[in-house]
């Protein structure tokens, strides 16, 4: 395999780890190279997550190297020829360079190879098939750089049989072609997906929640959904997310106030169903405790609450709902419904008003009511809720005083 091309250093790549952990892979003649995600994001210019290193050096061999070095190591996965090394805090995943023998969806049985392009075959996509070496050698055995250029998500050969290796890459193509594609997605892998489809249940929930999620996050998220509606894969996922007009809104709506991209928010707005159906859409994508309630708190909003609406009707939805983050959801997604124009100046001052959760607290408690000598009991309760409902209804102006003296009038009727 010829040097395809160059990269330029990265800081990544000449970072001092970096060097200690490829110095002691070459001590015992180990080749080393960077590959997949940080390679081709290194190339498009953009920021690189974690640092993958594939060598053809077994992983007991990799474990020796690096303990002799002076390095720590974690057995993360020694069947599949996988450690990860500890180097001045950093995590680098070092893989011994493997082909597969059998494949069965997230699993496959491997044999360890020092042949480099039966590696990179294992790879799902193109792109994610490049390698580089540390002074930025980059190996391209199957046409990556050409797809990146072009913006084209292509499969490693054909596409359907790198689905049924493992179908989650049907999901990985759409999410791949959210964040990297332009212009008409690969037209065989389109072909696979239809085809494929089906199988998608088989999937666990989890590993679907995070291909989705990822999508989610991009900018063009909504015309990408559209196209997986269009091949027939949600019908087979979640089949009540189908409102990717209120998605593209409310990817509007976080772009216009540099809000960071938000899944569980976005995923909310392009179900199109009640509580219900949102309630079966976090259990197919087995979704956290806390993912499940801010879903059916927005498919069944506890207040109803709009951008336009008054500072005091503003604050008075943000003390019942009790928190700033949840209030916050409510307003951007009644943004991403309206039919009509937003101000987004409006909505950036109702957003504002969740700054004022720390001084709605109710100034007066229980057990200032008994020391004014009220019993225990359900007359307390009620008393402490009318005082509550009047302090609401002043603005939450009324202080301590004002409402003990509330409270006192209550008590003399």
């Amino acid at each position: 395999m010829t040097v395809a091309a160059r990269l330029s250093p990265q800081p990544w790549m000449t970072a001092p780890e970096s060097r200690v952990v490829f110095d002691a892979l070459a001590a015992g003649g180990a080749d080393a190279r960077f590959v997949g995600g940080c390679v081709r994001d290194a190339w498009l210019g953009r920021p690189v997550k974690d640092i993958d290193i594939a060598t053809h050096a077994p992983p007991e061999r990799v474990i020796e190297l690096l303990t002799a070095a002076g390095i720590r190591v974690i057995p993360t996965g020694l069947a599949h020829g996988t450690v990860t090394a500890l180097c001045g805090g950093k995590p680098y995943e070092i893989t011994t360079l493997r082909r597969d023998v059998e494949t069965f969806g997230r699993h496959a049985r491997v044999e360890f190879t020092d042949d480099w392009v039966e590696d990179a075959a294992r790879r799902d996509l193109t792109m994610n098939a490049l390698s580089c070496t540390p002074d930025g050698a980059v190996y391209d055995p199957f046409g990556g750089l050409a797809d990146l250029a072009a913006g084209r998500v292509r499969f490693v050969g054909a596409a359907r049989r790198r689905i049924e290796e493992d179908v989650l890459r049907l999901l990985r193509f759409f999410r791949f072609h959210a964040h990297y594609g332009r212009g008409e997605p690969d037209g065989e892998a389109l072909e696979a997906c239809r085809e494929m489809a089906p199988r998608l249940p088989t999937l666990s929930g989890e590993r679907m929640r995070s291909e989705l999620f990822r999508l989610l996050t991009a900018s063009c998220a909504a015309a990408v959904w559209r196209l997986m509606m269009g091949q027939g894969v949600m019908e087979h996922l979640l089949p009540d997310a189908g409102n990717t007009i209120r998605l593209q809104r409310l990817v509007d709506v976080e772009h216009d106030l540099t809000l960071a991209p938000d899944p569980t928010r976005r995923l909310a707005a392009v179900l199109d169903c009640d509580v219900a159906g949102a309630l079966r859409a976090a259990e197919t994508l087995r979704l956290s405790n806390q993912e499940r309630d801010r879903l059916l708190m927005l498919a069944e909003p506890p207040v109803a609450v709009m951008p336009a609406d008054d500072r005091r009707s503003l604050r008075k939805a943000l003390y019942r709902v009790g928190d700033a983050g949840r209030f916050a959801d409510l307003l951007l997604m009644a943004a991403a419904k309206l039919d009509g124009p937003l101000d987004i100046g409006a909505l950036r001052t109702a957003l504002a008003v969740g700054d004022d959760l720390s001084s709605l607290r109710l100034p007066v408690a229980g057990r200032d009511l008994l020391a004014l000598g009220l019993p225990r009991g359900p007359k307390l309760g009620e008393t402490l809720r009318r005082i509550e409902d009047w302090w609401i209804a002043e603005d939450f102006q009324p202080d301590h005083e004002a409402c003990i003296a509330m409270a006192r009038s209550l008590t003399a009727e």
